[in-house]
């Protein structure tokens, strides 16, 4: 936002600039990425001192609401934590929409003959918060992956887990080692608990060992790695880097490690995990692109002391996921069917975004999409690319949302529904776009 955009901050306070960026920013009068006024400028508009000025945007960062970069400034934040007037564009008739990260929907189990032949409970207060036959089935899959499960919990998706996970150890202001690129939901809730996001480098087999070591010496508290499946990259660790990365981190038992294996068994690669002897650490395995969005459980195992950290913030809140939820889970996990239908889909996802990449390769153009959803393309210019897109049929996602400074320009494709026919004919729009921006392409 420049000084001279319509809405015009109001306040005669640190607490009323707050509150008045807050509430402009719920009614959709300044939206995500939009630019404030430096805090020489904002100060001199509202007749308050600089420091005055800074106070205010210190609370609104350390709220999540606002994000300060350097040589960006400060900015609105691209999902502030509040709710807003704000309603996502509509897909345009006739567009394939491949921007959104889900699973196809066709590959996804029906919940409802599930539900048919699966006793539901009558939960009452003061029982067992985990069905004991679900966590058996958890700890066999999680130790058939290397993952120690002899502590578990059930929680509502991945990103409850992270959060409960980082309520408990961690404070606003502690540094927290993300990928970059990375998860755009994941920034969003971190910088919503007042969090400071430590960026570390990655490639096609996950985090950089050099650029982990650069944040742990920037005094990082804890690390939350995809080790597959990485969304928006398709990064997956291997047994290589997953050894160099747990070396880097031998040395630190203090820092807290996250895993989030948010694909699971459709990743399209194996786990190599970092979680193995160390002190601290948690690792959560969602169902949600396996069996479905709406099925919002995951499993979270942990050292003994953070899962009963986790364990007891649940009962202080909600208290349990609902067993009809982990009823079902525990019926599709439990349904030969599923578990062959669940193996079929991991294969076609990784059919078809393997058959993007090499769409995109035979046109000279460099992407990334070692497991997972999703294919990262690199483009010179992240609005004209989509846009361009557009105008050829084509909702990709621009890539600003899951960039921190630093991090180049690039569009992520989804490319659960994208059939054989489909995937030539898009590498074929995204070479002409790129080549009518200028970008640069590999030989």
């Amino acid at each position: 936002m420049s000084d001279t955009t319509q809405y015009r901050i109001t306040a005669g306070s640190a607490a009323e600039l707050v509150r008045d960026v807050e509430q402009a920013v719920v009614a959709g009068a300044l939206e995500p990425g939009e630019r404030l006024p430096s805090v020489r400028n904002l100060a001199r508009q509202l007749g308050l001192s600089p420091v005055t000025v800074a106070a205010g945007l210190a609370e609104l960062r350390r709220r999540g609401i606002v994000i300060t970069e350097q040589l960006r400034g400060t900015r609105i934040g691209p999902a502030p934590p509040v709710g807003t007037a704000r309603q996502e564009l509509p897909v345009p008739e006739g567009a394939r929409d491949l921007s959104r990260g889900n699973p196809d929907p066709a590959l996804l189990p029906d919940p409802a003959e599930a539900l048919a032949r699966t006793p539901l409970p009558r939960r009452l207060y003061g029982e067992r918060p985990v069905i004991e036959l679900l966590a058996e089935l958890a700890r066999e899959q999680l130790q058939a992956d290397g993952v120690s499960a002899q502590e578990l919990c059930v929680v509502s998706g991945a990103l409850d887990g992270i959060e409960r996970v980082l309520q408990a150890h961690a404070r606003a202001g502690d540094r927290i080692a993300v990928e970059s690129p990375g998860y755009a939901a994941l920034y969003d809730l971190l910088r919503a608990q007042g969090l400071v996001l430590e960026p570390v480098e990655l490639d096609d087999s996950g985090m950089l060992p050099s650029s982990l070591a650069r944040a742990i010496e920037h005094g990082v508290t804890a690390v939350v790695v995809t080790p597959r499946g990485q969304n928006p990259t398709g990064a997956a660790l291997d047994s290589g880097r997953a050894k160099e990365l747990r070396a880097v981190l031998a040395g630190h038992p203090e820092i807290l490690v996250i895993e989030d294996d948010h694909l699971g068994p459709i990743a399209g690669t194996p786990l190599h995990t970092l979680t193995g002897g160390r002190r601290r650490w948690a690792a959560t395995r969602s169902v949600a692109k396996a069996l479905g969005p709406d099925l919002r459980l995951a499993v979270l195992a942990g050292d003994p002391e953070t899962v009963a950290r986790v364990e007891g913030r649940q009962q202080c809140g909600p208290g349990w996921v609902s067993h009809i939820l982990q009823s079902l889970v525990l019926a599709l996990w439990r349904d030969a069917d599923v578990a062959v239908q669940v193996t079929r889909a991991g294969e076609l996802y990784g059919a078809r975004r393997r058959r993007l990449l090499e769409e995109l390769a035979s046109r000279g153009i460099t992407a990334h999409g070692a497991s997972g959803l999703n294919v990262w393309v690199p483009v010179g210019e992240e609005a004209g690319a989509v846009g361009a897109l557009l105008q050829r049929g084509w909702v990709v996602a621009p890539g600003a949302p899951y960039r921190l400074a630093g991090s180049e320009p690039a569009i992520r494709v989804t490319t659960a529904t994208l059939g054989g026919s489909e995937a030539g004919r898009l590498a074929g729009d995204i070479a002409a776009v790129l080549a009518g921006t200028g970008a640069s392409r590999s030989g």
